[in-house]
């Protein structure tokens, strides 16, 4: 083919690694179709084709499997030569004006392509779409029915047991009617084994040989695990359209003199936009008039606000602190740094291939051949070696019945529930098996440093006395900043409260722009400021120069304290470690993995944390840096988990094979994250990784349990040792046996 272009569709309802399986399967068989990426955290599906390729036809496919779908445009046209654009891809794709369409899909506009009545009825399919609670989509109704119907079932079992029976297949059918539909359509597209095929062929097996309340409770259960799954991916789903809530709907826009309210999509490059004081800034510029300190840290994860001049960049998004700036746009709404920052997060998300789960790819060939074995020694012995055919139907339908794959379908997501519950009551969030998988395999974890290997707020760690005592110095600096909410006032302002400081009253107080605070306090004159600012007053000794020097070099920020034109002092400050953090890299390093820290702070404030906790540092990063960097780890073979607690990290979190949120982190970075920790030790990462791998092994002992009973019995019902009821211990000892096991890693983690 000449060229390859490349369609992306929005795709409602996904909510597990399993659909996507099936809609690339699908869509990969169609004509014109060289290759397929569906992100099911994204909710998007990226489509080479030729230019002949029936788009409509693509959309009809992935709707009959039960999807609501609508194309969002043509996204890039390429050459036949196929070029990966993996997350880490740094040039022009040349189609950032689609990528500002989808964003503000994401924000919540309307689509304008139509739907047809195929996709607004879902074809019966129990994919709905993922907004709302999870009780109100077709999923969760189905699950509840299901619930209600086995509880049912009980109650009419216990007051009338001879028809016990035939209320469990009622309740079974219930919950199988959804999943049998889908299993039928996934076969139609080409997964003719897919997990909801299994789940159907146990469930009527289990009929078949009477076990009928095992049915209904299995297929109650898959329904529950489903539906988790697509609450977690609709989580994940509405944490990306959060992202662009951070830039302001409407912007002052700066004509002749005068302002006026534009919709901030609407500025052109070049445009004059005035942001007020504690206005978040709509759109990525240069100031231009005013000098102000801005608050960074949704973009940098700068962990103070940054002083801004004429000639400064500035951010989209990012907040305004006490002065009114004018400041010139430089990029369009479509290119601004949150947009970017959405696109690299999508972009990431849809490069990681959908991951199979175990049991669907054993599935294909377990559950046929478990088929194929019963059929034989159904018929081969009566016709071929003169047996009874009475006998050996009777055998082959408990070969059968010990085939059923009920412990087999257990045994996975029980070790996964069991190690979730325990996780989440330390703190630890873990979204699903393949996350666990990857935690144990990490080689090498990326952190940030504001609020996650440090507390995220500045503290006083020095009060240096040079002509009067450290305790008038944190008194008086403290009758200055009191009433305001700058970290470093705050941070000035708690410790003298930690010390028993009562800050007298301060009159007349008055920021100076890019300098200090003064006020008058008890009849004397008082300028608290950068050392730059405090030496346009007084003369800085060589000797309070080096002290200066000597705490910025470890990182700390340093206030001078004036009295009445005379040096009193200097207050240091800084953004702490958190109390664990060197004893939680030091339990990585010793698990054998490679720890880094990536962080938007300054390069000296880094170096020295980084020193202190014994950790290699790259600093002044933007987000597609930190992306990028743990792309690089990648390609040199690590295994890389990411840790963030900011938007900042979003891109960095969802290019990691394991992206883990940190803390009170962000919606944005939470939702994005793989896993999250929640209390914010940075001990608990080791923590993470060691259940991992216990949960690893308790589903290797599972399935070694389940698949070793049936081997038992299979060889002791051919020779004709058991039969139908040992046949059935087989089967429900298995489940019994993978269930204790797994329940064993609900123990306290420590």
């Amino acid at each position: 083919m000449a060229d390859v272009k490349e369609t992306r569709f929005r795709v409602e309802g996904m909510d597990c690694a399993s659909c996507a399986n099936k809609i690339d399967t699908a869509v990969r068989r169609m004509p014109g179709v060289s290759d397929v990426s569906v992100s099911v955290t994204a909710g998007t599906m990226r489509v080479q084709h030729d230019a002949e390729s029936d788009l409509e036809a693509i959309r009809r496919k992935v709707s009959g499997l039960g999807y609501a779908v609508t194309p969002a445009g043509v996204v890039a046209e390429k050459p036949a030569a196929k070029h990966e654009h993996g997350p880490n891809c740094n040039h022009d794709h040349g189609h950032s004006h689609d990528h500002g369409h989808d964003h503000q899909d994401h924000a919540g506009h309307d689509h304008d392509a139509p739907k047809s009545a195929a996709i607004e009825g879902l074809h019966g399919h129990d994919h709905g779409p993922s907004e709302g609670p999870w009780w109100k989509g077709k999923k969760g109704r189905f699950t509840i029915l299901a619930g209600v119907a086995l509880v049912v079932a009980y109650a009419v079992g216990h007051l009338f047991p001879a028809i016990e029976t035939y209320a469990f297949i009622i309740a079974m059918v219930v919950g199988l009617l959804p999943i049998a539909r889908r299993a039928i359509m996934a076969a139609l597209a080409g997964t003719p084994f897919s997990i909801e095929m299994l789940m159907t062929i146990a469930a009527v097996g289990a009929v078949v040989i009477n076990a009928t309340e095992e049915a209904a409770m299995v297929v109650f259960l898959f329904l529950v695990g489903e539906l988790l799954e697509g609450v977690a991916a609709g989580k994940a789903r509405d944490s990306i359209r959060s992202l662009s809530t951070l830039v302001p709907k409407t912007a002052l826009l700066d004509e002749d003199g005068r302002t006026k309210e534009v919709p901030a999509e609407s500025l052109a490059v070049g445009a004059v936009i005035l942001v007020r004081p504690g206005d978040r800034i709509s759109a990525d510029g240069t100031i231009i008039e005013g000098e102000s300190a801005i608050d960074e840290a949704p973009v940098t994860g700068e962990s103070t606000p940054v002083r801004k001049e004429v000639g400064d960049a500035v951010f989209a998004g990012t907040v305004n602190g006490d002065a009114a700036l004018r400041v010139r746009v430089t990029a369009a709404a479509a290119d601004n740094t949150i947009a970017r920052v959405i696109k690299l997060v999508e972009e990431a998300q849809e490069s990681k291939a959908p991951t199979e789960r175990f049991i669907d790819r054993f599935s294909k060939y377990y559950t046929p051949g478990v088929v194929v074995v019963a059929a034989l020694v159904a018929i081969i012995p009566p016709l071929f070696l003169g047996g009874i055919w009475s006998e050996w139907v009777y055998k082959g339908l408990a070969v059968l019945l010990i085939g059923c794959p009920c412990a087999l379908v257990i045994s996975t997501p029980a070790a996964i529930a069991a190690s979730l519950s325990a996780g989440a009551r330390r703190g630890l969030l873990m979204k699903g098996g393949a996350v666990l998988e990857g935690l144990g395999k990490l080689t090498a974890i990326a952190f940030d440093k504001t609020g996650t290997l440090t507390e995220g707020k500045p503290k006083v760690t020095d009060v240096v006395a040079f002509s009067a005592s450290a305790e008038e110095v944190l008194r008086l600096s403290a009758a200055l900043e009191a009433g305001s909410s700058h970290p470093l006032a705050l941070a000035i302002l708690a410790k003298a409260a930690e010390d028993g400081i009562v800050p007298p009253v301060a009159t007349g107080s008055r920021a100076l722009g890019g300098k200090g605070v003064t006020a008058t306090v008890e009849g004397k004159e008082i300028f608290l400021a950068s050392p730059k600012a405090a030496a346009e007053r007084v003369t800085l000794s060589a000797e309070v120069q080096a002290a200066t020097t000597a705490l910025n070099d470890d990182g700390k920020t340093v206030s001078m304290l004036i009295v009445d034109g005379v040096l009193a002092g200097a207050i240091a400050m800084r953004d702490e470690p958190r109390a664990d953090a060197a004893a939680g890299l030091k339990a990585l390093k010793d698990l054998g993995i490679k720890t880094i820290m990536l962080t938007g702070d300054n390069a000296r404030t880094a170096k020295a944390v980084g020193a202190e906790l014994g950790i290699e540092v790259r600093a002044e990063l933007m987000p597609e840096d930190k992306q990028r960097i743990v792309g690089e780890l990648q390609r040199e073979g690590f295994v890389v988990g990411k840790i963030g607690d900011g938007i900042n990290d979003a891109p960095a979190l969802a290019a990691a094979d394991v992206g883990i949120a940190m803390g009170g982190g962000t919606d944005v970075a939470l939702e994005t994250a793989d896993a999250a920790i929640l209390h914010g030790r940075v001990g608990d990462v080791a923590l993470m990784t060691d259940l991992s791998k216990r949960t690893m092994r308790n589903i290797v002992q599972n399935i070694a349990l389940s698949l070793g009973l049936k081997g038992v019995f299979l060889v002791t019902t051919i020779i004709g040792i058991t039969g139908l009821w040992p046949a059935i211990l087989a089967d429900t000892g298995a489940t019994v046996l993978v269930t204790l096991n797994a329940l064993r890693l609900l123990r306290p983690i420590r």
